[in-house]
This record gives C-alpha cells, structure tokens and sequence, in this order.
C-alpha cells in the first residue's frame, strides 16, 4: 500500500552550486539522503523539471518537485508499550526506554520504537520513519520527538537542521572534565572500525556543549547540550577529550586510575533527559523533560553517597 507525495520548493538565491541529491536533502530534511537519492533515480525527483542524477550539479533558484510514492508500512505495526511525555494532534514525544533500537534494521526487523509507533499513532504510517524526527542510541534512555503530520514533520526537521531545538543530557563520565565547557570537533566514520565513529578532520562538524555538575572518586556527573546531531556525538566527544561514559561497551577507552566497586551498568550512563522545540502548529515554546530510568538512578545514588 502506498499514499502519493507531491512537493515543490525553490533553491534560494543564497545557495551555492552544489550536488543535486545535498541540494535536495537541505530543501527536504524531513526525508532520509538514501530516499531522496531514490527518487532523483526514479525520475520521481526533477529539477526544474527534468530528470536528473544524484551527483549532478545545481544553481540557485532551481525548482525542485518531487511527485512519488511513499511505503505505507503498516503491516509493521506491533502493539509495544511507550511511554508519551507529551501529545497532541501534531507532536508526540516519548521516552524511550534504555534497549530499544529506534529504527527496523539488519538484525532487528521489529521491537522497535517505530514498531510501537505505528501501532500507537496509525497515521504516523504514512509518513517517512513513521514521524521519528531523530535518533537515540539502542542504549541511551530519554526523550525522542515524533510528527504526526507530513506539516509537522517538515517543520520540526527544519528547525533541527537551523538547530534551534534544545536537547539536553546527563551522564556519568570517568574523571574530572573542566567544570563547563565545549568539543568543536568534526565526527566521521573510524577508518577502520565501521560500527564506530571517531573524531575527524575530514567528518561532518559536531559541537558539544557540557557541565560538570558534581565530581568525586575518580567520576563525575555531568550535563551536555547538543548543537549539533552527530551519531554517538557525545560519546565520541567525551572518549576523545579522555572522559568515557561510564558502561559505555564501545567508546571506552580511560586515562587514570580505575574506580574501585564500580556497578556495573549494563549500558553507557547517558539520558535525554529535555527538549524544547518551537510547536509546528501554535508557533508556541514547547518543552519536556523526564527523569532517567532506575538503573541510571540507582548509579547516581551509589556515586553521591561515595564518602572520597
């Protein structure tokens, strides 16, 4: 089952020349770069209405129109429990519990927070990655907004891409990192671990803004707010300037001397703990904010009680 999208939108005066499909991704950031790529393929994506290759150049004032098919996938629906922070007709945001993969995807086909999406809010079916806005880590616990609208969607993406929606989260890091601070440091794929990101000249920019809240024994708690998105931004930001995320199974490396009668975490101790975004509709301040899970808690509880 399909539903048909029609869209149409102008390069502005002030773009540079660039590839068609980065072109295409800026005008339409709700839609994934792989799918835009997709249609520009198909001859579902035209510039100035001829048919066009990904890599092919573009100039300001470009017409861009797009008339193709999206995948309704509502067979993919599962009834899985989600908390929801907040709701109405245009915004959902959820608190997504530390496990759950974001996304279907090799090796998980279901379980997954779109699953349970689908089932919550059917018309979220009908829209790319069922609404999903961004991502969370499998791990990582917290806030995770969704659109249940194609209007609000492209709204929310826009405001993401001028980054403009505030998100902020805690964590518990080894060592004692400067009391506030910031990494501006681009992130890009390892050269030769592919599951892993890594700090890099030639990566997309990636800026992460911190607080040391407390510190003691060898760790310290932490809150970060992020300017931008990158995938494992904050951990890869924290390993590079030497204080991993405690639990963290990837981005672990230490500098100093070990912890002694650490819990052990199951998972990197990072949280989404709020966000505030401009709402789609009423152009009003809305913002969220939720309390990490108990297994995070309870790490916390043990760190404050440390008498070192």
């Amino acid at each position: 089952m399909t539903d048909r999208l029609i869209r149409t939108a102008i390069l502005p005066t002030s773009a540079g020349i660039e590839r068609v499909d980065q072109a295409a991704a800026k005008l339409f950031p709700e839609f994934s770069r792989a799918q835009i790529q997709s249609w520009i393929r198909s001859g579902e994506l035209l510039i100035d209405g001829q048919v066009a290759k990904p890599k092919d150049k573009t100039t300001p004032g470009a017409r861009l129109e797009i008339d193709a098919h999206l995948t309704v996938e509502g067979d993919r629906a599962e009834d899985i429990p989600l908390e929801v922070c907040f709701e109405d007709d245009a915004v959902l945001i959820v608190n997504k519990p530390p496990g759950m993969v974001v996304h279907p995807g090799a090796g998980n086909p279901s379980g997954t927070l779109m699953n349970a999406l689908m089932h919550y809010a059917p018309k979220t079916q009908r829209l790319p990655r069922a609404g999903i806005i961004h991502r969370l880590d499998k791990d990582t616990s917290g806030l995770l907004m969704v659109a249940k609208t194609l209007s609000a969607m492209t709204h929310m993406s826009r405001q993401l891409a001028k980054r403009t929606i505030k998100r902020e989260y805690e964590a518990i890091v080894f060592g004692a990192p400067p009391v506030k601070g910031s990494v501006d440091e681009p992130i890009g794929r390892h050269p030769t671990q592919r599951t892993r990101m890594a700090v890099r000249n030639e990566g997309r920019p990636a800026t992460t803004n911190f607080w040391r809240l407390e510190a003691k024994g060898g760790l310290s708690f932490m809150k970060f707010s992020l300017v931008t998105g990158r995938t494992h931004q904050i951990r890869v930001h924290m390993e590079h300037l030497g204080h991993p995320l405690v639990g963290d199974p990837v981005y672990r490396k230490r500098r100093g001397p070990p912890v002694p009668e650490l819990p052990k975490l199951s998972r990197q101790a990072l949280h989404a703990r709020r966000i505030e975004l401009i709402h789609p509709v009423t152009n009003e301040a809305v913002s969220t904010e939720v309390a990490a899970p108990e297994d995070f808690q309870a790490l916390l509880a043990w760190f404050r009680a440390r008498d070192d």
